[in-house]
């Protein structure tokens, strides 16, 4: 599996750009809801405005908007392809856009030194990316010596704590070898935490796990929902979108089809599309279950 829904879209056709303008226009009616009426307040977390991206002549992104207030947990979901991870590595710069604007706490990231964003956005991929000859312990307690400037003691306490919150307290010994796919992620998760970031930002956390793993790492998603961490997720487990989600966008061809309230987005959704593209997912849910 890519790491970028570009790598996706290269097997896929793109569409034109006159219905993505339709779709657009579509999206742009649950903008106007009183919800989305307060954040234009100028206190967003995150405000992403006009977003476009392309790789060589495929367009990626086209006219994105996404606002997220702190406590939010929005989940994008939509085909391989839509430019979902894209969206999440313009976030924090991994990838660079050609037209608008991303906002976090009101500047710029452009404006932001590249290793500050990324210490104020954490992100979990869908590899875990963790390093072979390290502890759990030692992988977390990494970031916060060498980017914050803890002490190895500073460091080590501060991950152990979240290899705690993470249900991983008596892992802190292990090698990532000795651990399972979930455990591996719980520990990618923790190392995210361990920078004390504003946003956290999830590329499918669990598209590489067995199907008996991935409870354990949506639960520890859950959980931080409820602690109040400010979540940007990209998921196909539609049962932590309902449980969790304060706002479910569904993203095809680049732009923003429909969004709002996923109670609203499974049981009435405005576009047609919308709800053959949830339907089908949670009958894939049911049939894993």
């Amino acid at each position: 599996m890519s790491d970028t829904d570009y790598d996706d879209a290269t097997t896929e056709t793109a569409h034109s750009t006159t219905n993505a303008a339709d779709r657009q226009t579509g999206a742009d009616a649950d903008r106007q809801t009183g919800a989305d009426a307060d954040r234009q307040t100028g206190s967003d977390l995150l405000q992403i405005t006009d977003l476009h991206k392309r790789y060589g002549e495929e367009i990626v992104l086209e006219g994105v908007d996404v606002s997220m207030q702190r406590g939010d947990v929005t989940v994008l979901v939509g085909p391989s392809g839509s430019g979902k991870s894209t969206l999440l590595r313009c976030v924090n710069r991994l990838t660079e856009f050609e037209q608008g604007t991303i906002t976090l706490d009101g500047t710029e990231t452009d404006a932001i030194d590249e290793n500050d964003l990324r210490r104020q956005v954490g992100m979990v991929f869908q590899d875990f990316n963790l390093f072979a000859h390290l502890t759990a312990l030692d992988n977390v307690a990494l970031g916060p010596r060498r980017v914050l400037g803890l002490s190895k003691e500073e460091a080590r306490a501060r991950a152990r704590d979240h290899l705690e919150q993470v249900g991983l307290g008596d892992q802190t010994a292990s090698y990532p070898g000795e651990l399972s796919g979930g455990q591996k992620q719980r520990v990618g998760i923790a190392r995210a935490l361990a920078m004390d970031p504003k946003l956290l930002l999830f590329d499918e956390p669990t598209s590489a796990l067995d199907p008996e793993l991935i409870g354990e790492v949506t639960s520890v998603m859950r959980d931080l929902a409820e602690e109040g961490m400010t979540m940007l997720v990209v998921t196909h487990e539609m049962g932590f979108a309902r449980s969790a989600a304060s706002e479910l966008l569904f993203l095809e061809d680049g732009v923003i089809v429909e969004r709002g309230p996923p109670e609203r987005l499974f049981e009435n959704p405005r576009e047609e599309r919308t709800g053959e593209f949830l339907g089908r997912l949670t009958n894939l849910d049911g049939d894993s279950a």
